[in-house]
């Protein structure tokens, strides 16, 4: 009988701690439920606060997210001090302080891009909508999230970039402003003249509709002496979104070749010239 003396004891102690505890988790209760109404409060103010900011709908939601964590803490730092009064808030913070680190060890990517995404989030030159390109991945970006961005490329395949990414990566924008420079390479044959054919080229490119003149010249020059053709570089500015870029180069060939050919200006296929030491010999067939 002496075993289920001892646990009858064990568990009558327990019965009278527990007891014994109810004030103070009746009021831990109170202090919990009185974080739920401070954490609605709080997150009513900072919506408030943030609705006037030019800024991201991610970052608000960060600000909001930072500010949930917060009150909880708080609130449940203080029920657990009620609860446990030998407990004080340095040792709990103290405590969370290791298991911090400890975490921070386990989920350093995680935290990585955690940190990256709000740097991300404060800057002002990649938006939602923009036409970007790192590490290979090229697309608009249709979201910026916490952790991740979602890259839509132009094939419509989803891309999910983890923000370390973008963050360590040079980026290139290709719509940070509304016009971007096009160039492309047209050839002319050695025999034509090489103030005519500018001529003639300038006058095709100008006449586009897809290409801007408002601020930036139509620039050609003649570049290098290729194979079989004077190169001339063709330089114009369209607009910045990747199907204004494909619009515009379409329009350009297209009417620049029907000028040249107007203007019976050759365009050269690339052909070689043979020159042998010694007479070829040459044999007619008999039939």
């Amino acid at each position: 009988m002496e075993p289920i003396q001892i646990l009858l004891t064990q568990l009558t102690e327990i019965a009278r701690a527990s007891i014994a505890l109810l004030p103070q988790l009746a009021v831990a209760f109170i202090v919990l439920l009185l974080t739920i109404a401070l954490n609605r409060l709080v997150h009513f103010v900072v919506r408030r606060i943030v609705r006037g900011m030019k800024l991201r709908q991610s970052l608000k939601d960060l600000f909001n997210l930072l500010a949930s964590i917060f009150v909880w803490m708080m609130g449940i730092m203080i029920a657990a001090v009620i609860v446990f009064p030998g407990l004080t808030p340095a040792s709990i913070l103290a405590g969370l302080g290791i298991g911090s680190v400890a975490i921070g060890f386990a989920f350093k990517d995680v935290f990585e891009n955690f940190l990256a995404g709000i740097i991300i989030l404060f800057r002002r030159e990649m938006r939602i909508g923009d036409h970007i390109e790192c590490e290979g991945i090229e697309g608009k970006v249709d979201q910026i999230a916490i952790r991740e961005s979602h890259i839509l490329q132009t094939d419509g395949q989803l891309v999910i970039v983890p923000n370390s990414i973008l963050f360590k990566n040079p980026v290139i924008i290709r719509t940070h402003g509304d016009l971007r420079r096009v160039t492309i390479i047209c050839g002319v044959a050695y025999d034509e003249d090489v103030d005519a054919a500018r001529d003639v080229i300038a006058k095709a490119v100008s006449d586009c509709d897809t290409v801007d003149q408002s601020g930036h010249p139509i620039q050609i020059f003649a570049q290098e002496f290729a194979s079989s053709s004077i190169n001339f570089e063709v330089t114009w500015w369209a607009g910045s979104e990747p199907v204004e870029v494909r619009r515009s180069k379409d329009q350009v060939v297209a009417r620049v070749k029907r000028a040249l050919d107007e203007a019976g200006i050759e365009i050269p296929f690339p052909y070689r010239t043979l020159t042998f030491k010694e007479p070829l010999p040459l044999a007619r067939s008999r039939q």
